[in-house]
């Protein structure tokens, strides 16, 4: 049985064959494509993968409730650290399209020779990569599979991710046109709940989140970013990812970028920021941020540390930030939907919330704080109310793990996770100010 506040995967996998993590990558300018071409002579140029948005959506009044439990999960310090040091980003890097399905977003991963494509989950908040949720599309071994045995256990937060067991197989992942990474680590699932059709997940976290996962022993387990810079497929432990706002429920608007960044997703220069020293944020993709409300800087939270997740819907903030964000905005909670709500007639007062990460201040819109209109039905909404993408993760601050910047947040900004060197990356893109959410507002 798996329990209502996480659960666990059990899979079988190696405790050999893995590639040890790739040394630190040669600092490359991000704005210098023949650069980063030098730095990796041999490795091919960048790839997009397009894929089919799909719409997922938690049942009614859940889609909250779902975050607030994986907050929890997470700030129980479940999962182990990580560590690096910083650097320059290289440009060199391999990119896939992904897919938003309204609370998550998706990725098409080929998995075998030849490959079968499986509908991943893309998740900055685990590491660890499987397929064969969905019966009707089992793993497939192939000719390059290498069934291995040990075993391995992970926990999720509920809600979006419920539980799965099944065996672990070295095999050929193919991530993006071009990049096919050989003996990844592989979970194959025979049993499998709560993933809402997606085939698995799609681990792009720090690797430590990985320690602890074998049953034989504590060492980790190389992700597809450890492994394909290894392999000298892409020139550095980099992931960059695009998210856009959107109101359709099949649409590709978002893309993945292997071992670099893709200056085209995004305006200005990315800012990078360490990865946060408080646990246990540290252990996830971590950062320090405060916020404040409109021109008169309203504070509603003081510097404090929380994590980047793609695997949460919205924005979560301590409950004490929460109350101090009603409080400004005059928003009331909505017992259907679980989220706060505005007339339509006073969103027009509603002001930008500013997020102070290291040197650098991010304007979150008025529109990017409102779920999308269009996709009101879809949470049990009113089509004619206004709905609020930030919830309450049910702590007060100074947990070392106070907010979470997910999704709803993620599609106005560029995002840059340099695993290699411990540290994120921020830019503004075409999305940051665009009015998409309620594009009638007056």
């Amino acid at each position: 049985m798996f329990s209502k506040t996480f659960t666990t995967l059990i899979f079988l996998v190696s405790c050999t064959g893995y590639a040890s993590a790739a040394p630190a990558q040669p600092n490359v300018p991000t704005s210098s494509k023949s650069a980063a071409s030098s730095a990796a002579p041999s490795a091919p140029a960048a790839h997009a993968l397009p894929i089919t948005r799909r719409l997922n959506i938690t049942a009614p009044g859940t889609l909250a409730q779902s975050d607030r439990l994986r907050a929890q999960t997470f700030r129980q310090g479940l999962m182990p650290s990580h560590g690096g040091a910083p650097s320059s980003l290289p440009t060199f890097s391999q990119s896939t399209g992904i897919t938003n399905s309204a609370n998550l977003y998706y990725a098409s991963v080929g998995v075998g020779n030849p490959p079968t494509q499986y509908t991943l989950i893309v998740d900055t908040g685990s590491s660890n990569t499987w397929v064969g949720a969905n019966q009707n599309r089992p793993y497939n071994p192939t000719s390059t599979s290498q069934f291995t045995g040990d075993e391995v256990s992970v926990s999720y937060g509920s809600g979006a991710f419920a539980g799965t067991q099944g065996e672990e197989y070295l095999d050929t992942v193919t991530v993006a046109s071009g990049l096919a990474i050989q003996q990844q680590s592989i979970g194959a699932a025979f049993i499998s709940e709560g993933m809402n059709g997606a085939d698995g997940i799609l681990g792009l976290g720090p690797t430590d989140l990985t320690e602890g996962t074998l049953q034989s022993s504590g060492q980790s387990i190389p992700t597809v970013i450890d492994t394909a810079a290894e392999q000298g497929l892409i020139s550095a432990k980099q992931v960059g990812i695009a998210f856009a706002p959107t109101t359709s429920t099949s649409q590709t608007n978002g893309e993945i970028t292997f071992g670099g960044s893709d200056s085209s997703k995004f305006t200005g220069s990315l800012e990078f920021v360490p990865i946060t020293a408080a646990s246990p944020a540290n252990e996830f993709v971590g950062i320090d941020q405060s916020i404040t409300y409109g021109s008169s800087q309203i504070p509603i939270m003081s510097q404090t540390a929380g994590i980047v997740d793609t695997g949460t819907s919205l924005l979560m903030l301590p409950s004490d930030a929460f109350q101090s964000y009603v409080q400004a905005t005059g928003a009331t909670p909505d017992e259907t939907t679980g989220l706060l709500t505005l007339p339509a007639s006073q969103f027009s007062s509603l002001q930008s919330l500013f997020f102070t990460i290291g040197d650098t201040t991010y304007e979150f819109t008025a529109d990017a704080q409102a779920w999308p209109v269009a996709l009101n039905s879809e949470i049990g909404g009113n089509e004619n109310q206004i709905y609020l993408i930030v919830g309450d993760t049910g702590s007060p601050s100074g947990a070392g793990l106070d907010f979470t910047n997910g999704l709803a947040w993620l599609e106005r900004f560029y995002f840059v996770y340099d695993s290699g060197n411990n540290q994120v990356g921020f830019a503004n893109t075409q999305a940051t100010t665009q009015s998409v959410n309620v594009p009638n507002a007056s």
